[in-house]
């Protein structure tokens, strides 16, 4: 395994308990896990896990806020990603072996105060800023790692808000801009 940033034992430690997860709802635990009593994982966190084959995406669910302890926040978000992300079918015991895992801890929501897609932009920080977009019961966010495929600020916008359920150019001033950072963790590709 190969880490992408943070302390090497933390993404250890995190991998592994999103991993355990996935195997343990699979019906297949895994020999050695040893479970993590980290005084930190006990601590209210905030998680993306993020399944990857082939370097495709094969799941991804999260938590935008801390509202339970970390090491339940990850698992049940590992677990949710491998078997009831909706755009995938549930992960084979098959493909646990083939799956890259991506943990990626947020740091709390920064609302910004923009009136508009020009002044959000100019806030964004492309590459850094986890993005929220909501407006009413509609919400959606990317994480930074989206920057890679979405570049520019327009477009990247312009996806969040189909993702969200609105039209490509869609502004309202009740509109709410949330933004984030994280903590990467991944497995080796």
């Amino acid at each position: 395994m190969s880490f992408v940033s943070g302390s090497k034992d933390k993404g250890r430690i995190l991998l592994s308990l999103a991993r355990s997860a996935i195997s343990d709802a699979l019906g297949q635990s895994l020999d050695g896990f040893v479970p993590h009593q980290e005084d930190w994982l006990q601590e209210k966190g905030a998680c993306f896990v993020t399944l990857k084959m082939n370097g495709n995406l094969r799941g991804c669910i999260g938590s935008l806020e801390a509202s339970r302890p970390l090491f339940e926040d990850v698992h049940a978000n590992a677990v949710a990603a491998a078997l009831h992300d909706p755009r995938f079918p549930p992960l084979t015991i098959d493909e646990l072996v083939k799956v890259n895992i991506e943990v990626s801890l947020l740091s709390p929501m920064q609302k910004l105060d923009v009136q508009g897609e020009e002044e959000t932009i100019a806030e964004l920080r492309p590459g850094e800023d986890g993005v929220v977009f909501q407006y009413g019961n509609r919400k959606a966010t990317f994480l930074p790692q989206v920057w890679e495929q979405l570049p520019d600020a327009h477009q990247f916008m312009t996806h969040l808000r189909i993702k969200a359920g609105l039209s490509p150019g869609f502004w309202h001033p009740d509109v709410l801009i949330y933004i984030y950072t994280i903590e990467k963790f991944s497995e080796e590709e």
